[in-house]
């Protein structure tokens, strides 16, 4: 009984056809309809080989875009003055990884203080703000520079290191406006929790609990926020004082004058905590 083998190709047959499909596929090529698997292995290796370099290149964040993100991120915020947080912002540190805004135009009874994440593109805070008794009642007004003015200060400010003080965890707020808030320093204005910014006070009172100028927040998340922005950070407060708003280095930053008046302050900055302890006077408010 004969058996009949399984049919197979003929070697000719074998080499015609892989000879066609490698025709075919240089046609492709050719046509820009493919690319040769070599040429995208290599372009997926240089992209891997050069991430870092481009991570850090892209960083940086154009002053539009940066504004249309923090629009994105908060979407109740004032589109002005975002863009005005993403401009000072741009021209002081365009490398910048945490941003705090806040808009004193609003009702302290609003929540119109929010924490940006640039890095992440993530909006970590949105909360209420005090303002100081000096500014206001509901609605702030007046803003100083001056000591034991108990006022708030506007502008752009750099964060320094945390401490515990008086009102217990406290971030120190370094100003970088000359006139404006160069002496908060001074004036010891810091970030703190305090209870009298809450919901409860707001009903009790019929407004937000002041300050002596420092932009105290809830007690329950004053550790989080604060961890959030210590260490060479921003915070950018904005309140329609035309004066400032004319003169301000940092929104005009003409001639680089903002970068040259913060690397001085980066300059002559000691970073010490005891005098940041020695300094506070404290920041006593509506309790």
């Amino acid at each position: 009984m004969s058996t009949t083998p399984p049919w197979r190709p003929e070697p000719l047959l074998t080499k015609l056809g892989t000879t066609m499909l490698s025709l075919a596929m240089l046609s492709l090529v050719a046509l820009g309809l493919a690319a040769p698997a070599q040429a995208q292995s290599f372009s997926q290796g240089q992209s891997q080989e050069h991430s870092p370099e481009h991570s850090q290149q892209y960083a940086r964040i154009a002053p539009q875009s940066l504004s249309r993100i923090l629009e994105q991120l908060a979407p109740g915020a004032s589109p002005q003055v975002l863009k005005l947080a993403a401009q000072a912002l741009n021209c002081a540190d365009p490398d910048a990884k945490r941003l705090a805004v806040i808009d004193f135009s609003r009702s302290a009874n609003e929540k119109r203080l929010w924490v940006f994440d640039l890095q992440q593109q993530r909006l970590l805070f949105k909360e209420l703000v005090s303002h100081g008794k000096g500014t206001g009642q509901e609605f702030a007004s007046d803003f100083s520079n001056m000591a034991d003015s108990h006022q708030s200060s506007l502008g752009l400010f750099r964060t320094k290191q945390s401490y515990t003080g008086r009102n217990g965890y406290s971030l120190r707020l370094e100003g970088l406006e000359p006139g404006i808030n160069d002496r908060a320093f001074e004036r010891a204005i810091v970030i703190h929790g305090a209870d009298y910014v809450s919901e409860d006070f707001i009903a009790a009172n019929g407004r937000l609990g002041r300050s002596w100028g420092c932009p105290a927040v809830p007690s329950e998340v004053a550790k989080p926020l604060i961890d959030s922005l210590e260490d060479n950070q921003y915070l950018f407060a904005y309140y329609p004082d035309p004066q400032w708003l004319d003169h301000s280095e940092f929104l005009a930053c003409q001639s680089g004058a903002g970068q040259r008046d913060l690397a001085f302050s980066q300059a002559v900055d000691t970073g010490d905590p005891m005098l940041v302890m020695q300094q506070e006077r404290g920041q006593g408010g509506d309790n």
